[in-house]
C-alpha cells in the first residue's frame, strides 16, 4: 500500500476486495460482472418493487461513503491533559471526515457509540457534505459567504429551516453517511445509542434498518426529558420525551447487563428445606375468552376454601399446574376467605439473576433536561450550553453496554457529557473504559452567554468541561476511589484537530499540463512544506491503520510500534548502518522517506533487498 499521495485507504476498493474472497468468478477485468453475480446469487437477487426508503440526493450519499479522505489528525499536546500516559481522545474536526480518517485504525473496535445529532427542528444547524461543488458555490449554499463572497460563518454550517423544499432530505443526506460509517467501528458486541425527537425518529428508524439490520434493532427507549407540562402549546399537549434508538452490530454477541434481581425479599421463616422464597401474585394476564384453561376455582385442600379467579385476568398457570405445587406445598392460601392465593417462589429456582434494561428510562434514574443544564451551568457559573443531556443519563447507557475496559466513541460530542459520564462511571466502578469524543468547532453565538464568557467555539467548552470535572472526581468520588488500588485511573486526554494532509496530494485528473507538470515535480519530495516529524509519523500510522494512541518507541532516528511490529524512519539522511538497526527489530513492516537517500538509487535498491531476503515489506514515500 502507498501512501505518498495523501489519501487514505479506499473503502469501496476495500468492499471490492471482500466481495472477491467470497465470489472470485465474478470479476472479470477487476470490475464486477452484475449478470455473473446475478446468476451465482440466483433467487436472492431482488430487481423488482420492494419496501425501502428513499429521498432526493440518496445516490450521492453512497458517493460520499466511499469517498476518500485526504485529511488527517494534528496532534495539539497544549490543549491536552496527561498527554504521555492518557488512552483517551478529543478530536476537532467535521465527524464525517473524521470517521474516514480513524476507519482503519479503530475498525471493529469499539464497544459503544453514543451520539446526539441535530434533531431537525428546523432551527439547528446541520453539516454540507456536498464537496463535489466549486468552492465558491459551496461556501455560499454552506453559508460560509453570501452572494457578495463576504465571508458569513467559519465553521461551515447552515440552518436547515423548515421552508426548505428538502428539509428531510438535506438530513438524511447528513446522517447517513456518519452512520454507515460508524457501523464499521463497531465491534460484533458493540452497540449504538442515537437520540432523537418526533421531527425525524420514523426516518431514522428506517435509515438505521437499512444500514444496521431491522434484526438487528435492540430497542426505542422513551426518556422523560421534561419535568414540568408546557402549557405553551396551542393545542394544549406537552411533548414531554425524547427517544434513544439502539442497534447492534450482531444481534446475537450484543447483551445488556440489565439489573440485578432483589434477593433481599427472599426469606425462610418457616425453614423450608428448599431454601428462601418469596411470596408472588398467582393471577395472570388473560380474560376467560382469550385464556379458558386458566380460568377455574381454586380450592385450599385443608379448609375447603374455593377462590374464584379474577375475570379479567384468571390464573399464570393451568389447574393440573397448580394442582402438583399444591401437593409440592408451593402455593400459599391466605388465612381469610377475602385474601387471594400466590405463590412460593424459591430463590434456587431463578433461572436468572438479573432483569432486564426497561425500554422506559426512568428520570429519577437518569435526570431530566434541567438536570443537564444545571450540570453545565454549576460547572462554568453561568449557562452557556443548551439543552445538554444529564451526566446520569449517558453514565446508565455506557454501564448498561460495556465492559470496565472497553472504547466509547460520541462524534457529536457537543459539550462533552458522555466524555464526562465515562470518567465518573470509571471512577465509581473501577473501569478503565476509553473514550473518543468528536466535535465540531462550531462557533457559538456572538450574543451568547458562551461567547462572553471566552468560548469562540463548542469545542472550546467541551474540552474545558472535561478538564474541570476531572479535577473534581477525587472529591466526588473519594470513597470509591480508595478502593481502586494500584490501578490508575485515566482523567486526561489527547487532543487531536482534523486537518490537511502532510503529503502532497496527488489530483486523480489534472485539468491542465502545467498541472501535471506540478505534480510530477512534487512527486519527487511529496512532503508538504512546514511539515513536522510528529505530525508525519501520526498520519503514516493512521493510514496503515493504528490509533493515534498506540504505544511508541520513540528513538533518535527511528519510531518502532511493537503491537503493529512495524518500524518508521523519518530520516532525511538513511545510511547503511541505519537500516541495519531497523532490520534488526524484525519488523513486518519498514516505511521510510524516498528522500532520505538524496538521490542515492544504488543504495535505495540494495536495502529494499536487503529487506526482501528478511522477508521484510517496505514502503518508500
Amino acid at each position: 500500500m502507498s501512501t505518498a499521495d495523501g489519501y487514505n485507504a479506499d473503502i469501496l476498493d476495500e468492499q471490492k476486495e471482500k466481495l472477491r474472497q467470497l465470489f472470485p468468478e465474478v470479476f472479470s477485468e477487476d470490475r464486477i460482472d452484475w449478470d455473473k453475480l446475478r446468476a451465482t446469487l440466483g433467487n436472492e437477487v431482488d430487481l423488482g418493487e420492494r419496501y425501502n426508503l428513499t429521498w432526493k440526493g440518496k445516490s450521492n450519499v453512497f458517493r460520499a461513503v466511499q469517498e476518500k479522505t485526504t485529511k488527517t489528525l494534528r496532534p495539539s499536546p497544549q490543549e491536552s491533559v496527561d498527554w504521555e500516559t492518557t488512552q483517551n481522545l478529543f478530536i476537532e474536526g467535521d465527524n464525517l471526515e473524521v470517521l474516514r480518517t480513524l476507519r482503519k485504525a479503530y475498525y471493529g473496535k469499539i464497544k459503544m457509540i453514543y451520539i446526539d445529532p441535530p434533531y431537525n427542528t428546523g432551527n439547528d444547524f446541520v453539516y454540507n457534505d456536498e464537496f463535489a461543488q466549486a468552492k465558491s458555490k459551496y461556501e455560499e449554499e454552506a453559508g460560509i459567504r453570501d452572494e457578495n463572497g463576504d465571508v458569513t460563518r467559519v465553521d461551515g454550517l447552515r440552518k436547515n429551516t423548515k421552508e426548505n423544499g428538502h428539509f428531510h432530505s438535506d438530513w438524511l443526506n447528513m446522517i447517513y453517511p456518519r452512520l454507515y460509517l460508524a457501523k464499521n467501528l463497531l465491534r460484533q458486541d458493540g452497540v449504538i445509542f442515537v437520540s432523537i425527537d418526533d421531527n425525524e425518529v420514523n426516518n431514522l428508524r428506517m435509515v438505521m434498518n437499512e444500514i444496521f439490520g431491522e434484526e438487528n434493532f435492540i430497542a426505542q427507549f422513551i426518556w422523560k426529558r421534561r419535568q414540568n407540562s408546557d402549557s405553551r402549546n396551542q393545542n394544549r399537549t406537552s411533548t414531554d420525551h425524547e427517544y434513544i434508538i439502539a442497534y447492534s452490530r450482531n444481534q446475537n454477541e450484543a447483551i445488556f447487563r440489565g439489573f440485578d434481581i432483589d434477593t433481599d425479599k427472599y426469606k425462610n421463616p418457616d425453614n423450608d428445606s428448599r431454601g428462601p422464597w418469596a411470596s408472588i401474585d398467582l393471577s395472570g394476564l388473560a380474560t376467560r375468552d382469550q385464556r379458558p384453561n386458566l380460568h377455574y376455582d381454586l380450592v385450599d385442600p385443608s379448609t375447603g376454601n374455593s377462590y374464584a379467579p379474577n375475570p379479567k385476568r384468571g390464573w399464570s398457570k393451568s389447574k393440573a399446574v397448580v394442582q402438583k405445587m399444591i401437593e409440592e406445598g408451593r402455593i400459599l392460601f391466605p388465612k381469610s376467605v377475602d385474601g387471594r392465593p400466590r405463590e412460593k417462589k424459591f430463590l434456587k429456582d431463578l433461572k436468572s439473576e438479573v432483569t432486564g434494561f426497561s425500554s422506559w428510562l426512568d428520570p429519577p434514574f437518569v435526570g431530566y433536561t434541567t438536570n443537564g443544564t444545571r450540570e453545565v451551568s454549576s460547572i462554568f457559573g453561568e449557562k452557556i450550553f443548551d439543552f445538554p443531556k444529564p451526566v446520569a443519563l449517558l453514565k446508565m447507557l455506557a454501564w448498561q453496554a460495556t465492559g470496565k475496559n472497553d472504547i466509547v466513541l460520541d462524534f457529536f460530542g457537543g459539550s462533552g457529557t458522555l466524555a464526562q459520564a465515562v470518567n465518573d462511571l470509571n471512577a465509581g466502578d473501577g473501569g478503565s473504559r476509553k473514550w473518543i469524543c468528536v466535535q465540531l468547532p462550531e462557533e457559538t453565538e456572538v450574543v451568547s452567554e458562551a461567547r462572553k464568557a471566552g468560548y469562540a467555539n463548542i469545542a472550546e467548552i467541551a474540552k474545558e468541561r472535561i478538564r474541570r470535572t476531572a479535577l473534581s472526581i477525587p472529591e466526588r468520588f473519594e470513597h470509591q476511589l480508595a478502593k481502586r488500588g494500584d490501578t490508575p485511573l485515566d482523567l486526561g486526554f489527547k487532543v487531536y484537530k482534523l486537518a490537511d494532509s502532510n503529503l502532497k496530494v496527488w489530483s486523480k485528473k489534472p485539468e491542465e499540463s502545467e498541472e501535471l507538470k506540478h505534480q510530477l515535480l512534487d512527486s519527487i519530495n511529496p512532503i508538504a512544506d512546514n511539515t513536522n516529524d510528529t505530525d508525519l509519523l501520526t498520519e503514516l500510522m493512521l493510514k496503515n491503520g493504528i490509533g493515534p494512541l498506540t504505544p511508541i518507541e520513540n528513538h533518535i532516528d527511528y519510531n518502532f510500534i511493537p503491537s503493529e511490529n512495524l518500524a518508521i524512519t523519518l530520516s532525511r539522511a538513511i545510511t547503511q548502518d541505519l537500516f541495519i538497526q531497523l532490520l534488526s527489530l524484525k519488523p513486518q513492516k519498514i516505511i521510510l522517506l524516498d528522500i532520505g537517500f538524496d538521490g542515492n538509487s544504488q543504495l535505495k535498491t540494495n536495502l529494499i533487498l536487503q529487506a526482501e531476503q528478511a522477508n521484510i515489506d517496505v514502503e518508500v514515500i
